[in-house]
């Protein structure tokens, strides 16, 4: 028997489209990554660093956090990104921090161990927060900078109860053993740490 196929309407196509996304609309955004949308402080744009560069923890159950480290990246934003992501490289910080308009990169989820020190002690017990620039020029040191890294520097002290002093707020090349002297001479702790105090 030849029947005849009954003919959709554009208005039965558009609705039968409509019913058949309504369960995908219902689902979460998928990720670029597991912990894409998991950031410790929530300006921040996640960009993971490569596993093979930090040390996985639980902290502050497995350590104590008790100091920031402030350092200079000696390359670009993107090329510290880039770095970071390259697991040959044995390196990375928990952010980074853009010269331009002080935009914040997460790399390494506070709670582990990113390898920024050089120090095994103090990458156990600190968060690395890397600057945009080199530590000869201080144009790379710009208002947006000193901003918005001074506000994430408030958010993890308020979190962990790091004193706002440069006791526990220090330069890279305050770390026992080191051979680095970022953030250099030009970088301006005296305001850095008010910056901080009232952020």
């Amino acid at each position: 028997m030849d029947r005849a196929r009954p003919r959709l309407s554009r208005r039965r196509l558009l609705k039968g489209a409509a019913l058949a996304a309504v369960p995908y609309a219902l689902l979460p955004e998928p990720r670029a990554g597991a912990q894409s949308a998991a950031v410790d402080y929530p300006p921040a744009e996640w960009h993971a660093a490569s596993s093979s560069n930090y040390t996985a923890s639980v902290r502050p159950g497995d350590y104590t956090i008790d100091r920031v480290i402030i350092h200079v990246t000696q390359e670009t934003f993107t090329d510290t990104l880039a770095i970071f992501s390259d697991p040959q490289k044995k390196v990375s910080a928990h952010y980074v921090v853009r010269s331009a308009d002080g935009h914040v990169a997460q790399c390494v989820h506070e709670t582990d161990i990113a390898w920024h020190a050089g120090n095994w002690g103090y990458n156990t017990r600190s968060i690395g927060i890397e600057h945009e620039g080199w530590i000869d020029q201080p144009a790379y040191f710009t208002d947006a900078l000193y901003e918005e890294s001074a506000k994430l520097t408030a958010a993890i002290c308020a979190k962990y109860r790091i004193p706002r002093d440069r006791e526990h707020i220090i330069g890279h090349y305050q770390v026992p053993g080191t051979d680095h002297t970022d953030p250099g001479p030009y970088w301006d702790w005296v305001r850095y740490i008010r910056m901080v105090n009232f952020a």
